[in-house]
């Protein structure tokens, strides 16, 4: 989560640097247009932060000030609290209990591990019991603490924790707070922030370390799977195609979305060298052909701010929304659907959420909170119509690369304007028509990556990078 961060900003000096590393050139299609109906489920929670399941018919909402509540299929909450750690954790702007994930064998086992912000603002992994009376309730009890990571900072939790189809917890950390990483911990391969942690909670000691984790017997902390994240909050596993997408929280420029295959190991996401795609602060960093860059991104135009990761939809009630990744953005409290092609499609924005995270009900059916309102929403959906792109379906702007001229071809609407738009957020062409042969003068515009964005009047946009030499 992220309410206010610094904003600063590092130009880079050699575009063709980038473009060497860069994993893909890639587009994103944003229509403001209603394809996704909320329809509430439960209200009356506090700050819901987690929606999971045990594989069975309730929902689990972890609430941030220290409660997990259970939600009954009618949309009922249960009175009795499911388990309650108030006086266990600090609890207040992104700290709090944060993340709940149920052993694979919890049928046979009871065990469940939360994650949150101890007393003293450490991040802390720990092991619970249900009752053996009560499936219903948890053994307060029955806490077995794994990880205790000191923090330095308030900000920067984290806070996410899956299970991945081997049976080792994942667990992504945030880099520790205040702004621009300052203590540099997500590149500190033997700092534990700034990570996705993977351990073996199958021992009778606090956990083991899998022997295939990347930094085994080498540099680095044993517990690290991946590293360079800035503040992921939430990822998810896409079984279907075995990756994990990680939604991670810009600085205050760019939100990205990260997809990797499940099994790759010792993935360095670039933080706080590069925000998103754009150098941030490469001092002392390794050369970024090293370094993996998001799938997608998006700027914080149009009242954007912080990205909210969810899940690629594997339910059977809505085939148009079959294999896309669905996600939301906390201030404009708009729901964003990554395609395939790593375009993305937004919403028309809800009143008045603030979506705090995603999940799913055991029949991979999707759900969303909202922190401000208190409530669970069903995710529904009507069909995407592709009529609605057709303003932008056979575009093409070429070269890309290009130094003097670009060209688009494709353009079914005479009456669209350009603007094209540094990496900084800065406008380079403001609002300009393209000529009659379909081409836009970039000759005055300095080297570096953009983004040029076209218009159709007020209510679609088609915005793909620029690389300018």
């Amino acid at each position: 989560m992220k309410f206010s961060f610094l904003l600063q900003y590092t130009k880079y000096q050699n575009i063709m640097k980038i473009l060497l590393f860069m994993t893909s050139i890639f587009s994103s299609l944003f229509l403001n247009s209603q394809s996704i109906n909320l329809e509430e489920f439960a209200s009356g929670l506090t700050s819901p932060v987690e929606i999971t399941n045990a594989n069975d018919s309730r929902l689990f909402v972890v609430q941030q000030n220290g409660m997990i509540r259970i939600i009954q299929p009618n949309g009922t909450i249960n009175a009795t609290n499911f388990l309650n750690l108030s006086s266990k954790i600090l609890y207040g702007g992104e700290r709090g209990l944060l993340g709940l994930a149920f052993h694979p064998q919890y049928p046979t086992n009871g065990y469940f591990f939360v994650y949150y912000n101890n007393t003293a603002g450490n991040i802390t992994v720990a092991r619970y019991k249900v009752s053996t009376a009560d499936p219903n309730v948890a053994d307060p009890n029955s806490e077995k603490i794994l990880l205790n990571i000191p923090k330095p900072f308030d900000n920067h939790n984290g806070g996410s924790i899956h299970f991945a189809p081997d049976g080792k917890l994942w667990i992504v950390t945030g880099d520790g707070g205040s702004g621009g990483d300052p203590n540099n911990n997500a590149q500190n391969k033997n700092s534990l922030l700034g990570k996705m942690l993977r351990i073996d909670v199958n021992s009778t000691n606090p956990y083991n370390i899998p022997s295939d984790n990347p930094f085994v017997g080498v540099d680095g902390a044993d517990e690290i799977w991946s590293y360079g994240l800035r503040n992921a909050w939430k990822f998810s596993f896409d079984l279907t195609t075995g990756n994990a997408m990680i939604a991670d929280v810009g600085q205050g420029q760019i939100e990205e979305i990260n997809k990797k295959p499940i099994s790759q190991a010792g993935i360095n996401y670039g933080w706080r060298c590069y925000e998103g795609n754009t150098p941030y602060n490469t001092n002392g960093c390794a050369n970024s052909s090293s370094m993996t860059f998001p799938i997608a991104v998006y700027d914080h135009s149009n009242g954007k701010c912080s990205i909210t990761g969810g899940y690629v939809y594997r339910g059977n009630v809505y085939p148009a929304l079959q294999g896309k990744y669905l996600f939301a953005d906390y201030c404009s409290n708009q729901i964003g659907i990554l395609s395939s092609d790593n375009s993305i499609v937004w919403t028309t924005a809800y009143s008045g959420n603030g979506f705090s995270t995603f999940g799913q009900d055991y029949q991979k059916e999707l759900y969303i909170a909202g922190i401000n309102s208190g409530k669970i929403y069903k995710i529904k959906s009507t069909t995407l119509s592709t009529k609605e792109n057709n303003t932008f379906s056979q575009i093409k702007i070429y070269p890309n690369p290009s130094s003097k001229k670009i060209f688009v071809e494709g353009l079914k609407d005479k009456k669209i304007s350009a603007e094209i738009i540094s990496s900084e957020g800065r406008k380079v062409l403001e609002q300009i028509k393209i000529n009659d042969d379909n081409s836009i003068d970039i000759s005055d515009i300095p080297s570096g990556i953009y983004y040029i964005n076209l218009k159709s009047g007020d209510l679609k946009s088609y915005s793909q990078k620029l690389f300018i030499k």
